[in-house]
């Protein structure tokens, strides 16, 4: 069973409820309810809320309501949060893998051990999922990269990557939407835009999608 969800304040404008435990689809999933529940019905004095991997953050208007009132009522609709039901969109999107997009490929496949070839098979077998958003804007952390290519973060972020790098850390995904440094894995580029900030959804996911990817040429 999975555990019950704490409260705590984080300072006079919001509380964090907190459901713990390892990071997995499952936790994932009741805070992206509970996320989809508040949106349907939000408490009097909400200004957003912010979903992470297993906790949710709920920004209020501390001269309109204070965190308790705030807290109990996403804890009451906590029992009927898992009714509010979206199916999860699908989204494809698609990768160059050549030298000049992947520039990490080569040195990723010798510390997996595997060839080129094999950590391309590998990244477009995984089933990708949007756990949160967070570091940057448009920044969406995708869980799922099969264990085969689980790696640690360099020593050392590198600057100088663009826009669009696929990037990979451990279990995690990402695409860069702005042009910085990183530590993490650039094994490929892609053209779809993910942040754009002149659509009514700025953001291309939502936390809960699920994200495959194409090769391209």
């Amino acid at each position: 069973m999975l555990p019950a969800p704490t409260v705590r304040p984080i300072g006079e404008g919001a509380v964090l409820i907190d459901f713990g435990g390892a990071i997995s689809a499952a936790t994932n999933d009741r805070v992206v309810a509970l996320d989809r529940a508040l949106a349907a019905q939000p408490p009097v004095g909400m200004v957003e809320t912010v979903p992470a991997f297993v906790s949710l953050m709920i920004v209020f208007d501390p001269l309109v309501t204070d965190g308790n009132e705030v807290a109990a009522h996403a804890l009451a609709l906590l029992e009927t949060a898992s009714t509010v039901q979206r199916t999860p969109r699908e989204h494809v999107i698609p990768v160059r893998y050549d030298p000049a997009s992947a520039p990490d490929l080569a040195a990723v496949a010798e510390a997996a051990g595997l060839t080129p070839a094999d950590v391309i098979a590998q990244h477009l077998a995984g089933e990708y999922r949007v756990f949160m958003y967070g570091f940057a804007p448009g920044y969406a952390y995708l869980g799922g990269v099969p264990p085969a290519l689980h790696l640690p973060r360099k020593p050392r972020a590198e600057r100088g990557h663009p826009v669009g790098s696929v990037i990979i850390a451990g279990a995690q995904c990402l695409i860069t939407t702005l042009p910085m440094p990183t530590g993490w894995w650039v094994i490929g580029r892609t053209d779809q835009v993910i942040l754009d900030p002149t659509r009514d959804e700025p953001f291309l996911f939502d936390p809960g999608d699920v994200i495959r990817f194409r090769r391209t040429e």
